[in-house]
């Protein structure tokens, strides 16, 4: 009897754990930039790291390099990537944006990726995490203006990554142990938003 149990339990908690994937929210870490030499994969990379150890959602890295969009609406562009990119985001409950500081605004890549939808953007919540000599803050504001008008619901915690004290040499990630924090403070607001958005769609 002590067997059927063991060999049932195991099954029906194997199910279980299947089932609560399934109906885990999807958040994308999207990073923000093309460029070559570019931090942002290191920094996706690091926040998936922290954030799959959480156990509460599915974290993918979506790199809009991989879609190799062309800038909306020019003449000869190859815009084949575009449906890969729609079918991408769609997927996705919620977000979180690498975000690197090129002016005082974000990329332009990012500004064009996000340009390219709309509906897949809508009623969704995002996490931005930044970074550049003062943190990327005002390439996270300048973005947070651009989700609103998308309706995506931004959450309010933000990790700002310093170019001098969080990266060694401003090119190795070696993030101090309290913006691992912000992470997951972060993320712990972007889930549940995630999860009550969803049941608008």
């Amino acid at each position: 009897m002590g067997f059927f149990n063991n060999l049932f339990g195991t099954q029906q908690a194997t199910q279980h754990e299947e089932e609560t994937t399934m109906t885990k929210v999807n958040i994308g870490i999207i990073l923000g930039s093309t460029r070559e030499g570019r931090l942002s994969p290191q920094v996706g990379n690091w926040v998936k790291e922290l954030a799959d150890k959480r156990g509460d959602a599915n974290y993918t890295v979506i790199d809009i390099a991989d879609y190799k969009l062309p800038m909306l609406g020019e003449n000869g562009g190859d815009a084949t990537g575009a449906a890969a990119w729609s079918e991408a985001v769609a997927k996705q409950d919620g977000f979180v944006f690498i975000v690197q500081e090129y002016n005082h605004s974000i990329t332009g890549a990012l500004k064009n990726a996000l340009d390219y939808l709309r509906a897949e953007w809508n009623n969704k919540a995002a996490g931005i995490v930044s970074y550049g000599s003062v943190g990327g803050a005002r390439a996270a504001e300048h973005l947070r203006g651009i989700l609103g008008e998308l309706s995506v619901a931004d959450v309010r915690v933000h990790p700002a990554l310093s170019l001098f004290t969080d990266f060694e040499n401003g090119a190795e990630l070696k993030a101090a142990p309290v913006q691992a924090d912000s992470v997951n403070q972060m993320l712990d607001q972007v889930i549940p938003w995630a999860t009550a958005l969803k049941t608008i769609r």
